[in-house]
């Protein structure tokens, strides 16, 4: 164009005659259609002109309503910003007042649109029955089914639900949409329990395999899903639940390399550990890379049917170990007695409300509770000094209604580790069990309160230790557990914690496993106090007295009169270790009345502060 008609272009607006308005571009680029012709009647936004600028389509439509009276551009043209286009001759129009565009039909499904919906829908249970029948004839529920249970309604954004198996060498795009939807992942964020927490602590990252999809195998799609996903949490430390059944990684996928040597999903996801909440769900068969993510969650919550393996039947097959049937490898009542499952449920919808209870506890305080008659607690332990009871009771009156959760039940049955509410507050409750050894620790009750330790640690939840032990357990078969080593994690653990602790004292508190029950010290304890029924010494009263007077005990020839002098002995003992002796001494804060424990934790868990984290506090929470 030349000079002179750009120029021309840019005619002053000053110089228009009353009553003719300029449509001005309101940007540079070139004219691609000229929609109305000189005289034609226009209403307010009708399109004029349509420009081309960076390949893009700009509809410029008329400022006023009117008579288009001069087009001063011709298509092809190009112009600048501010360029006189045409000029309208300002007057009311039939119509005047009514939008120039046909109204559209908020419910039109346009064929793009159109699209997505039908390749959405081969995902949805609804379109799946046969397989969801086979699934449901099981007793099973579908990964959609639990999700919609666990995810609060309305909120749940799925990720990834158009991804495909990486199969397209060997399938059909209509058989993949069919047989691998989602990649057999169904993965995406929303809430829990917002009914009760605010809309940012009740947000929870949640996937489910699907084993209607090639058996709930891991797919590289569904491993870059994963990704996506597990790197959100990392950043925003958000908690994430995976329901992990499946058979492991895929052998039939082409469209990769035959193996993933550069595949992150494992490291992301042990990543996590320590940044905010995992829980692992399993229910069925679980195997293989499947259980490697499942064994990198804090909690394992499986139902009583799971098998859970790192090599299913077909690796062991091939490895040469001979056949063996899936329901051989890794049955419940092996993993919970060894600790690997933490929680053992009887269906997949008691797991997917035991996650959400779990959860509740690292969301934050609830104002709607309850508690026992705290006078109850004052006859749990009876009065004579030898007999056992159900602690198990006591921490059930102590806490809140309703609100124990017990990990590892089955593992480690001399320490009970707990999480609970006092007064709408959480809490970890570590506590002997005197049903077991009498409450000695030995080494799986040392390794299990210790790795509790540190998941209350690690998402600030202050912990209670309940104290009732005849230290740690000795003898020439205890020391074949490795257990001087086992009884070191109790205390380096507990040595390096930042959250509160909390010591009351129920009964026994005996050498070095009671010092191990307090963190290390019961000096560094928030407060240290005892029940009328605690007793103290350097090991029991019994075994000391027969160590300390052994020489005497033999010297004396009578029976009778042994057992005389040894009882004396107990009892001079006893009295030297009393209760209200070392409180005259200050080895304890006080000597409380059972009915007054919760008025002791309610004000230490006001009192005490716990900085707001922005990373880390640890590494990671042991595994195990």
């Amino acid at each position: 164009m030349a000079a002179e008609s750009k120029r021309e272009t840019r005619l002053n607006t000053e110089q228009l005659p009353a009553g003719m308005v300029p449509v001005l571009a309101p940007m540079q680029g070139s004219i691609t259609a000229i929609e109305v012709e000189v005289g034609s009647q226009l209403a307010q936004g009708q399109a004029v002109v349509i420009m081309d600028a960076m390949k893009m389509e700009h509809v410029i439509e008329s400022p006023v309503s009117g008579t288009l009276h001069e087009v001063r551009t011709t298509s092809g043209e190009t112009v600048f910003e501010g360029a006189v286009l045409a000029v309208i001759r300002e007057h009311d129009v039939a119509g005047d007042g009514q939008s120039s565009q046909a109204e559209q039909d908020p419910d039109f499904i346009r064929p793009d649109l159109a699209e997505v919906y039908r390749r959405r829908s081969f995902a949805l249970d609804e379109n799946r029955p046969d397989k969801v029948a086979k699934r449901h004839a099981r007793g099973y529920r579908t990964a959609r089914e639990n999700l919609a249970d666990l995810i609060d309604e309305g909120t749940f954004v799925e990720y990834g639900p158009l991804a495909l198996a990486a199969q397209s060498e060997r399938r059909s795009l209509e058989d993949l949409m069919e047989n691998t939807t989602s990649d057999g992942l169904v993965a995406g964020i929303g809430r829990v329990n917002s009914d009760l927490f605010a809309a940012r602590d009740s947000r929870v990252i949640a996937m489910s395999y699907d084993w209607m999809v090639l058996a709930g195998t891991q797919g590289m799609h569904a491993h870059e899903k994963k990704d996506r996903l597990f790197l959100l949490a990392e950043k925003h430390a958000i908690p994430l639940v995976l329901l992990a059944e499946g058979g492991g990684g895929r052998s039939g996928d082409t469209d990769i390399n035959v193996c993933w040597p550069d595949s992150h999903t494992f490291a992301n996801l042990a990543r996590l550990s320590g940044t905010a909440p995992l829980i692992g769900i399993n229910n069925g068969y679980c195997f293989a890379g499947n259980a490697a993510l499942l064994a990198c969650c804090d909690v394992i919550i499986s139902t009583k049917g799971s098998n859970i393996g790192m090599g299913g039947p077909p690796m062991i097959e091939t490895g040469g170990l001979g056949k063996v049937k899936p329901e051989e490898i890794g049955p419940m009542d092996v993993l919970t007695s060894n600790g690997a499952v933490d929680i053992l449920v009887e269906d997949e919808a008691e797991a997917i409300g035991v996650a959400k209870r779990y959860l509740s506890y690292f969301q934050g305080e609830v104002d709607d509770w309850q508690c026992a008659d705290q006078r109850e607690l004052r006859h749990t332990i009876p009065e004579n000094r030898l007999r056992a009871y159900d602690i198990r009771r006591l921490v059930t009156l102590l806490a809140d209604t309703d609100s124990v959760l017990e990990l590892r039940a089955h593992y480690g049955i001399g320490m009970i580790t707990a999480l609970a509410r006092i007064e709408g507050k959480p809490i970890g409750m570590v506590a002997n069990n005197p049903m077991h050894l009498s409450g000695a620790v030995d080494s799986e009750g040392a390794n299990k309160a210790a790795r509790f330790t540190q998941l209350c640690d690690a998402y600030d939840i202050p912990l209670l230790f309940l104290c009732d032990t005849p230290g740690f357990m000795v003898g020439v078969e205890a020391e074949e557990t490795a257990q001087l080593r086992h009884f070191g994690r109790m205390f380096v653990t507990g040595a390096n914690i930042r959250v509160p602790v909390f010591s009351v004292i129920t009964r026994k508190c005996y050498g070095l496993g009671a010092l191990a029950m307090a963190g290390g010290c019961f000096k560094e304890s928030f407060f240290s106090v005892a029940w009328p029924t605690g007793e103290f010494g350097v090991m029991g009263v019994e075994g000391d007295v027969e160590l300390a007077f052994a020489k005497e005990l033999a010297a004396i020839e009578d029976e009778g009169e042994r057992e005389k002098f040894f009882q004396q002995r107990v009892a001079a003992t006893y009295e030297r270790g009393s209760v209200l002796r070392s409180a005259a001494m200050a080895e304890v804060d006080d000597v409380i009345d059972p009915a007054e424990t919760r008025k002791w934790l309610a004000m230490g868990l006001e009192t005490v502060s716990i900085p707001a984290r922005t990373g880390k506090k640890r590494p990671h929470i042991d595994t195990w």
